[in-house]
């Protein structure tokens, strides 16, 4: 049976820039960078994605396309009887255990849209808005609501399949996100601070960069990316067959990393012109950006169109995380796509349950001294998705056919790709060894400082 993919090579690049794009660029990036040291990890951030990022990512594509199968079915196509294909069970599990978290944080998203749109900001005071915060996703029952509806917004787009449900929701998603990024990018730049605040984010001060400002750099670049995760494999296995996978995989790592940049000029700007904290940590949009709107000329239009922003950058991840989970089903367990993807969502809204209530007072739900939720972030983003990427880029790199890879990459000598060779050295040595380097250095056999 002749599989069901993207309609176009738009189309695709639309999706998996939205799973690239996502509450990493939003959320997580710009208090990242805020903690370490901005301009200089901004600069290394982007060289780890040039250098390491897209050869992994094309290499993802490439396995996907050549099989047509999902992320474990691939490896057992690629090398019968070989035990590779535990780098696919190893990311479907890492992108299950990750949608049970985030789906937690896009929740939270569409509450922040209902306070925004209620006005709710306005006349109260930092520790007001951080304690509004606070007892809301250490409630019982309110952010586990709100998981509920954006797990089942997800799950509605990827049972639809992949053309008419993730690739039409994508094409407009992505363009109206990057549309609403831009117009706060340039909200930021004409507030008083605006300058401090470009300054902060493109300004290399490599004293204030340390080795775990690396790490996380190298780290936040696999988590954005969607590396390791199952998903970029089995987007692949979607792409058409006269697509070029280079030219994606760069468009792909463009726009996730462009996204990203606007996110961070929208939100320095503002934390420098109301004299913020840069270095807030997780609370950057969630307790920090609220102080800021309620003071901004428009804040309320603005504060709403960015928990938009939120949503939707969460909602094209989701989707993502969501399939990689749903095409193991169906092409590995031979279910029907409504039935994986109803299991799916339904195991991962049961253990998103567990990661909302350990944000509570309940710390029987703490493992190794984290909250459930943080243990799983950690888990997957330092360890899991690592392991799997290694394992694929070594299996690529040095025991399958180096002709094989040119053929897949040229669309069987179609195209003229000038890059092999400088994807083919990182491919085989320098994304290996950084990674290695990474997995040594998170056990603590290395040390970071």
């Amino acid at each position: 049976m002749e599989r069901k993919g993207f309609s176009s090579n738009f189309g695709m690049i639309m999706a998996a820039v939205g799973s690239a794009v996502g509450l990493g660029n939003i959320w997580r990036f710009p208090y990242i960078v805020g903690t370490n040291g901005g301009g200089a990890f901004l600069l290394v951030y982007i060289l780890i994605c040039i250098v390491i990022g897209v050869p992994i990512l094309v290499s993802e594509m490439l396995i996907g396309r050549r099989t047509k199968t999902d992320s474990v079915d691939c490896f057992k196509k690629l090398a019968p009887g070989k035990k590779w294909y535990i780098s696919g069970i190893i990311a479907v599990i890492a992108s299950f255990l990750i949608l049970s978290f985030y789906s937690v944080v896009a929740g939270w998203s569409l509450e922040y849209i209902v306070k925004s749109a209620g006005n709710q900001f306005v006349g109260k005071s930092p520790d007001e808005i951080s304690n509004l915060f606070t007892s809301f996703i250490s409630s019982p029952i309110k952010p586990i609501a709100w998981t509920f509806v954006f797990m089942l917004m997800t799950m509605v787009i990827v049972k639809s399949g992949v053309s008419e449900g993730i690739e039409k929701v994508s094409k407009v998603a992505i363009p109206v996100l990057l549309v609403i990024v831009i117009l706060l990018g340039i909200r930021g730049v004409t507030l008083a601070g605006g300058r401090e605040g470009l300054k902060f984010l493109f300004y290399p001060d490599f004293s204030k960069f340390t080795m775990e400002g690396f790490l996380a750099a190298l780290g936040h670049s696999f988590f954005t990316l969607s590396l390791g995760m199952a998903i970029m494999t089995t987007y692949g296995s979607y792409i058409p067959d006269d697509g070029n996978i280079i030219k994606s995989a760069l468009s792909i790592a463009f726009f996730d990393t462009l996204i990203a940049v606007l996110a961070g000029i929208a939100i320095f700007t503002s934390v420098f012109t109301f004299n913020l904290d840069p270095t807030q940590g997780a609370g950057l949009v969630f307790i920090t950006l609220p102080n800021v709107f309620p003071q901004m000329p428009g804040g309320y239009l603005f504060g709403l169109a960015f928990f938009v922003l939120l949503a939707l950058a969460a909602l094209t991840s989701t989707i993502s995380l969501l399939e990689s989970s749903v095409a193991f089903g169906v092409d590995s367990l031979k279910l029907s796509r409504k039935k994986a993807s109803f299991l799916a969502a339904g195991g991962i809204f049961l253990l998103s349950i567990l990661s909302s209530l350990s944000n509570g007072p309940d710390t029987s739900l703490h493992i190794a001294g984290l909250t459930f939720f943080d243990f799983l972030d950690k888990l997957t983003s330092n360890y899991m998705l690592t392991i799997a990427a290694l394992i694929e880029i070594i299996f690529l790199g040095w025991a399958y056919d180096k002709d094989a890879i040119y053929d897949e990459l040229t669309n069987h000598h179609s195209l003229e790709q000038k890059a092999f060779k400088a994807y083919y050295i990182a491919l085989k040595y320098i994304a290996p060894i950084a990674m290695i380097f990474i997995i040594l250095t998170s056990l603590g056999i290395l040390k970071s400082a």
